[in-house]
């Protein structure tokens, strides 16, 4: 893989310095490979840490200090709204910064999201409640949650794709499992935070605890930053400045042929869905049966810890076999799992519960979710990588993960508070991203300077870079 002229100090005048031998251009790659993969974790973590612990909140008090005098139900669908609102925004930031990032570059984009997703969760932090400002306290609320979600609509198209341009032909599956390793590793944390606060007394949370898994997200913004200042841009997107070939507006290059934007939405949904009603609307679901907050805290904790052992191996996986059948596998495996976990969940028995979040969400959520960057970024030429990868991701989060936990509560609720419009939900996302893999290219033998899954030899085109990306 080429490295960036920026790399090597410039040659003397006097004394030409010898330019680097294969072997040391090899090392430098290599290293600045590791670098990316870890700004890509990293992100990645920064960005689920920030979102997971606006839900888990959420369902915890954010009803009775944003949304006071209504219903205790109303207040806690109205708290999951703004969570709804931010992924509203995601598709609309793969749109803004993936169309920057494909005309100026991955890196300054990078940097960018990240400042804005923990600027903003640090702002949530110290939002003054209802009883302070009156209605101002949702709205700003609401405001701070967009712009979250703006910015992760572009942090993890570029975080991915930066890992799997740098990649190139080495085993793009597993080095951009470390981008998807991000969400369990930011899961583990806000579950970590979150569990410590929430020993405190109930007032005291309310009053001031729920404000500390917020700030202490600058220290992990601190850490990403370090790191992502050290990377160099994409050597696929420098080529690319190089020959003078940006997409003058790469939505519209998407858009004109959709075929591979709605393939790569539709194959993420069951990814999504099973995310959010394991994770965030689990918290809501357990506890109004009878469960203590510490008990389904431990159950996310445990899960995340066998995702992140499960990610790597199945994109490994990936790149020996494929991405479709280690997706389909997931798919078909949450499919069958859905009725089961939720039955384990009805129990009541801790430790059926930890045993059911392991399952549905550690194992066959991940086994779909680990092979979705590197599938996703194929998809698309050097040209349009950022916004098409971008967008198709967050349109599967907006249609998967961003209502979800909306349609289970209401349909919970007009169930009399059975477990079986969850595990339906389940499946039906599940049945989506199974059936959406029938229809895709396998792709991970493809060079990256060829064309995207699409079936046709015209959508192929239509992503496909026109110059030679080596």
């Amino acid at each position: 893989m080429p490295s960036s002229p920026a790399d090597f100090p410039p040659a003397s005048p006097a004394s030409p310095s010898p330019s680097p031998s294969p072997s040391a251009s090899s090392a430098e790659s290599v290293r600045q490979l590791r670098r990316v993969a870890l700004s890509g974790l990293l992100g990645t973590a920064v960005e689920f840490y920030d979102f997971l612990v606006y839900g888990t909140v959420a369902a915890l008090v954010f009803g009775e200090l944003f949304f006071p005098g209504a219903d205790p139900a109303v207040g806690t669908i109205a708290a999951f709204g703004t969570f709804a609102a931010g992924y509203v925004a995601r598709p609309l930031g793969g749109i803004l910064f993936g169309h920057f990032g494909d005309r100026l570059g991955r890196k300054s984009m990078l940097l960018l999201t990240m400042g804005l997703m923990g600027g903003a969760s640090f702002l949530i932090g110290v939002l003054p409640t209802y009883d302070t400002v009156g209605v101002w306290a949702p709205v700003l609320l609401i405001t701070l949650r967009v712009v979250q979600g703006l910015a992760i609509g572009g942090e993890w198209g570029g975080a991915t794709l930066m890992v799997v341009e740098h990649a190139g032909e080495r085993r793009r599956g597993l080095w951009s499992s470390f981008t998807q390793m991000g969400a369990p590793l930011g899961s583990l944390l806000s579950s970590a935070v979150v569990t410590l606060v929430v020993t405190l007394p109930k007032d005291e949370f309310a009053a001031w605890g729920w404000r500390v898994p917020f700030l202490l997200s600058v220290v992990l913004l601190a850490v990403g930053f370090f790191v992502r200042l050290k990377v160099v841009e994409s050597p696929l997107f420098t080529e690319v400045k190089k020959e003078r070939m940006e997409a003058r507006l790469p939505v519209v290059e998407v858009l004109r042929r959709p075929r591979a934007l709605l393939l790569a939405c539709c194959v993420g949904i069951g990814a999504f869905t099973a995310q959010s009603l394991l994770t965030s609307y689990m918290i809501a679901y357990a506890t109004g049966i009878g469960y203590a907050r510490s008990q389904v805290l431990t159950a996310l904790t445990v899960s995340a810890c066998v995702a992140l052992v499960v990610l790597p191996c199945a994109s490994a996986l990936s790149d020996r076999i494929g991405r479709r059948p280690v997706v389909l596998t997931g798919a078909v495996a949450s499919a069958a799992l859905a009725f089961p976990v939720l039955a384990l969940v009805d129990s009541k028995s801790p430790g059926l519960l930890i045993l059911a979040v392991a399952l549905g969400h550690g194992v066959a959520q991940s086994m779909m979710y680990g092979p979705l960057g590197a599938l996703l970024i194929e998809m698309f030429g050097t040209r349009v990588r950022y916004t098409g990868a971008s967008l198709g991701y967050q349109l599967a989060t907006l249609v998967g993960a961003g209502f979800s936990p909306l349609i289970a509560g209401s349909l919970v609720a007009a169930d009399g508070g059975g477990s079986t419009p969850v595990a339906l939900l389940l499946c039906g996302g599940a049945t989506v991203t199974a059936l959406t893999v029938w229809f895709l290219r396998e792709t991970h033998r493809d060079s990256l300077t060829e064309g995207g899954t699409t079936a046709t030899a015209a959508d192929r085109e239509q992503v496909a870079p026109t110059f030679s990306d080596r």
